[in-house]
């Protein structure tokens, strides 16, 4: 075991993750800055924690899941932060999709501290990752990632290292760019055929079985068709992350067109109050676009 666990960000998707680590048998100290996330991991077994400091206080691993490369550097070094509470030598484990080259750049202030840092963002929905089945993509040095495995084994059957630190959330936004456009194209193909008059469940059926298929249509599919939009990941939160890719991309000399399209249409879901939806409401961002139309 690797004693307490300190978990900071219990939003979806850290809330899944800090399950994971519960269900493993590990002792997982939980905080987020919305206190009913924190009672809610108190049912599934965890122990709230009050602050950052709190949580990170005696644990050997401190991970975060957190929306911004500013909230993960606050949470661990801003007042009252977990790594002044952390005891010497404690792992930091990154779950957060953030810029790569900020998050570089925080696992080299933290080393000049003594501190090794894995940034380990999740491929995959909240519903994936609490079934185990996201993959998790690290970025640092191997010899942490030796360090780490059985925290990121708890999470996940498939563990990949691509990098030293920020690779890994340099290939989250390759993973999330596609993922995206796959549920573009989906959503746009759809509702071309259900316009025409088709069955959806009929047109889901012919397109999983055709060389259109994408595992946007396992995941995305039955709530496009449905209008199914209880989020597992918001399309907020993937309008965050395109940002970051068209920033990425700019400074690569990468080409994002469609991105830069995507981006568009994120905003308008965001606009029409879809921000907290599920991502597969992209469909109805095209549907609404319909109706501005006539």
């Amino acid at each position: 075991m690797a004693g307490i666990i300190a978990y900071i960000g219990l939003g979806l998707l850290g809330s899944a993750l800090a399950e994971n680590l519960i269900k493993a048998g590990f002792t997982v100290r939980g905080y987020d800055t919305a206190p009913e996330r924190v009672r809610e991991h108190e049912t599934r077994g965890g122990v709230p924690a009050r602050s950052p400091a709190d949580a990170a206080r005696g644990a050997a691993i401190v991970m975060t899941c957190l929306m911004t490369a500013e909230i993960v550097r606050d949470v661990l070094l801003g007042p009252d932060g977990a790594l002044d509470a952390a005891p010497p030598g404690v792992l930091v484990i990154d779950n957060s999709t953030i810029h790569p080259d900020a998050s570089a750049a925080l696992a080299g202030v933290l080393a000049q501290r003594g501190i090794p840092m894995l940034d380990a963002p999740v491929a995959g929905s909240s519903g994936q990752a609490r079934r185990r089945e996201a993959p998790v993509i690290v970025g640092g040095d191997p010899e942490v990632l030796a360090r780490g495995r059985p925290i990121l084994d708890a999470l996940t059957e498939r563990v990949r290292h691509v990098g030293p630190n920020g690779a890994g959330t340099r290939a989250k936004l390759v993973i999330n760019l596609i993922l995206g456009l796959n549920r573009l194209a989906l959503a746009e193909g759809l509702l071309f055929g259900l316009r025409q008059g088709l069955d959806g469940k009929a047109l889901l059926a012919v397109l999983k079985d055709s060389s259109a298929y994408s595992r946007a249509l396992d995941t995305k599919g039955d709530r496009m068709v449905e209008g199914n939009f209880e989020a597992e990941g918001k399309l907020a939160q993937h309008l965050k992350d395109v940002e970051l890719m068209l920033d990425v991309g700019h400074a690569a000399g990468a080409p994002l067109l469609a991105t830069a399209l995507h981006r568009q249409l994120l905003l308008a879901g965001v606009a029409r109050g879809l921000g907290d939806r599920d991502n597969s409401s992209i469909i109805a961002v095209l549907r609404s676009l319909i109706a501005d139309t006539r």
